[in-house]
This record gives C-alpha cells, sequence and structure tokens, in this order.
C-alpha cells in the first residue's frame, strides 16, 4: 500500500448497510484497512428503533423470488441478488455469530431476545474482532477520484482510500445528494414511503384502536389496493394494509399532494356477497336486531357506527330495514369513503423511496458504473420495500454482494 493511502475501504454510513458491508469486507479479506465514517453521534440508530426496539431484522421468506415481489423499487434488482444473499443466509449469518432470530405470526423475523441491543452489539463486536475502525460525528462534504484512489473530504480534514463503499442511507431531500450526483449518478427524487393516512374529516375518530383483521384498501381513481388488517386511529387510517399501500403507491400519493379519496371494504368480500348475506338475513333472521347481530366477524363498535352511520335506528330489525338503507349499509361495507389529507409517519420507520438508479449500478458487485471501486449498499439506492423486515433485508443483501467484490478486487 502507498503510503499515501489511509485505507483500503472507507464505508460512509455507519448503519445496517454500512456495518453489514464492512463487516463481511473484513472478514473475507483480514488484510483490509477499513474505516467507518457515521455523521451522527449514534451508531446503527435504525437498527435501534426498528420494530419497536425489537429490530425486525428480516421476514420469514426463504425464496428469491417471493421475497422480491415485496419491494415497490428494486424488484427486479433485488431478484438477481437475493440469489446471492436472502433471508435464509441472514438468518444463518447472524446464527453464526451466536444471535438466534425468532419467526412471528406474520412472518416478521426478531432476535429471540426481543431486544435490538443485541444486533447493535453483534456488530460492534464484530466490528472490533476485525479491526474496523469507525468514526462518529463525520460527515463526508465531497468525494472525489484522484487516479487510484478516493480523496474522502470531512468538515475539518481530508481521508484517502482505494475503495469506498456508500451505504448513508435515504436522504428524504433531493439537494442531500448532490454530491453524489457530482459523480455522475442519476439520483431519483426520494419521496416518502411507508406512512399513514391522515382523515381530514375524522368521522372515524371515536372508534381509535378498533382494528379489522383482514380488509381491503383502495386508493380510488387508480389501480392500487392492498389486503390485509387496517387500524382506526384518533388521526385516520393505519395498519399493514395501509402501511403496505403508502409504499406501493408512494410516488403517485406524492404527486396527489398527499389528497386523495380511500376507499376501504372492512369485510375483504366482493359486493354481491354482502349483498346476498344482507338479504338473506332480511329473509330468514327477519326478526333480529340489526345493530346487536355485527356481520363478517367486525369489532361490535364498529359494526354500530356503520348502521348509526346508515341511517338505521337502534330499534329496527332486519325485517323493517328499506332498500335504501341495506344500499346505504352495503355502500359502507364494500367501499367505505375516507377523505385524506396528509399522511404521518409510520411509527419510526423513516423509509424513503428515491436514490441513486439502479441503472448506474452493477448487480453483481454492486460497484458503480460511472466510477470504479464505488460500491452502493442499502437504502441510498432507488429501493424500499414493504414493512415486515424487507428494507433491512435489501441492506444485508446489497451491502453482502458489494462486500464479496470488495474483498475479492483489493
Amino acid at each position: 500500500m502507498s503510503a499515501s493511502v489511509d485505507y483500503d475501504l472507507i464505508v460512509i454510513g455507519g448503519g445496517a448497510a454500512g456495518f453489514f458491508g464492512a463487516i463481511n469486507a473484513a472478514e473475507l479479506n483480514p488484510k483490509l484497512r477499513i474505516l467507518i465514517l457515521e455523521k451522527s453521534t449514534k451508531l446503527l440508530s435504525k437498527v435501534k428503533v426498528s420494530g419497536g426496539g425489537r429490530c425486525n431484522v428480516t421476514h420469514h421468506c426463504f425464496e428469491p423470488k417471493p421475497l422480491s415481489k415485496r419491494y415497490p423499487r428494486g424488484q427486479k434488482e433485488l431478484k438477481k441478488i437475493f440469489y446471492q444473499f436472502h433471508a435464509a443466509h441472514t438468518v444463518s449469518w447472524f446464527k453464526q455469530r451466536g444471535v438466534i432470530l425468532k419467526t412471528e405470526a406474520d412472518g416478521r423475523m426478531f432476535p429471540q431476545s426481543n431486544n435490538s441491543q443485541t444486533i447493535i452489539d453483534c456488530f460492534l463486536h464484530e466490528a472490533e474482532k476485525h479491526g474496523i475502525q469507525i468514526k462518529t460525528g463525520c460527515e463526508v462534504t465531497q468525494l472525489v477520484k484522484i487516479a487510484n484512489h478516493f480523496e474522502v473530504s470531512l468538515n475539518n480534514k481530508s481521508l484517502n482510500a482505494r475503495k469506498v463503499l456508500i451505504a448513508t442511507g435515504g436522504y428524504n431531500k433531493r439537494e442531500s445528494y448532490n454530491w453524489l450526483a457530482k459523480l455522475n449518478h442519476t439520483i431519483k427524487n426520494p419521496l416518502p414511503s411507508l406512512f399513514t393516512f391522515n382523515d381530514s374529516t375524522r368521522a372515524f375518530a371515536s372508534l381509535m384502536g378498533v382494528a379489522v383483521t383482514d380488509a381491503e384498501v383502495k386508493i380510488a381513481g387508480t389501480k392500487f389496493s392492498q389486503r390485509g388488517p387496517v387500524l382506526i386511529t384518533h388521526w385516520g387510517l393505519s395498519g399493514p394494509a395501509v402501511i403496505k399501500l403508502s409504499a406501493w403507491a408512494a410516488v403517485e400519493l406524492h404527486q396527489l399532494n398527499y389528497t386523495f379519496t380511500a376507499l376501504v371494504n372492512w369485510t375483504g368480500q366482493p359486493e354481491l356477497t354482502i349483498r346476498e348475506t344482507l338479504m338473506q338475513l332480511k329473509k330468514q333472521h327477519s326478526k333480529k336486531n340489526i345493530i346487536s347481530n355485527a356481520l363478517f366477524d367486525l369489532p361490535k363498535r364498529l359494526w354500530e357506527f356503520i348502521t348509526y352511520m346508515a341511517g338505521i335506528a337502534p330499534e329496527k330489525i332486519w325485517a323493517d330495514a328499506s332498500h335504501k338503507e341495506i344500499n346505504k349499509l352495503i355502500e359502507l361495507l364494500f367501499a367505505c369513503t375516507f377523505a385524506i389529507k396528509g399522511k404521518t409517519t409510520f411509527k419510526e420507520e423513516f423509509v424513503t423511496c428515491g436514490g441513486v438508479d439502479w441503472s448506474e449500478i452493477n448487480l453483481a458487485t454492486m460497484e458503480s458504473k460511472q466510477v470504479r471501486d464505488l460500491y452502493f449498499a442499502g437504502e441510498v439506492i432507488n429501493v424500499d420495500g414493504e414493512t415486515g423486515g424487507f428494507n433491512f433485508q435489501a441492506a444485508w443483501s446489497t451491502a453482502w454482494v458489494a462486500a464479496q467484490a470488495i474483498a475479492r478486487a483489493t
């Protein structure tokens, strides 16, 4: 190594992808001099807060193709990458280092300790074991390729490295990517992904906390819809179906300035099935009180509220329900309208879509096609997944592929 080069590899970003890339590169090639630069004073901050402080490490989906289908952006590219390293590999990687992951009913995977600190401690231990240097409070202001190395400019000094892995995570402002754009990289505009919907009328606010396990949510006038649990909040709608929908429709909802109509099918059933069910009740259970007998396994409070909105009197029985009332009830069950205006970030899931364009990255190595010896991993790329451990899996996989290439080529 020439005296002018400080490091073989500088990793920019002390988060999930950065640590995973650095550790795997060091393990494959112990001779590497590696430095992780983190602009904040905290390492692995997203890992710390993920999954309510438990760290949703990955998802129990061990086949590359179905796993890749959980990503609104980067699906085609990740499918190729997952053939090299996917969720089963992640489980094995942590197990080899003494961290056992467990699977929950919805497929999310957490450390058995239920504590994100377990993952953080694992990374810090591995970094120390492999002699990886870590510097916090170091923001990179400029990155320049000079002959066979990079000059990495910080606030008060500059460092040199043969190779650079960029794992900064996603930025929420286009300007934050300027230093990468100067390296001849195309940046897809960063936009929020994974958020809940704010109901401008708050008509359902009194039902805060009520959840439906199998509902369908659509965005009126578009092809976008998702099915799954829906939670009514004091500000609007949340739950897995809503969060997934926000990711898949992220670009379109941004274009609509987050002002749109959401339609909720509380039953998850076709409109004809709902109509047939109600007409059968009117015919065969005509003496039953409407409000007292919740249908479609709906929570009692929600059923009572919907019948109230349909204008049905508390004492009314099915025999006395008018066609107008039944039609209104069907409408509220099948396509309950929410006037959405604005969004709220889902818990601590600060996820953006947008970033470095996939077309400028070699998928076999995660190396830039524009700048030799420059690599990318994680959310700095135009990639985002549904909630449930998918964003971390993209970080692990892209970082692993980059590490393989870096270790071999250095």
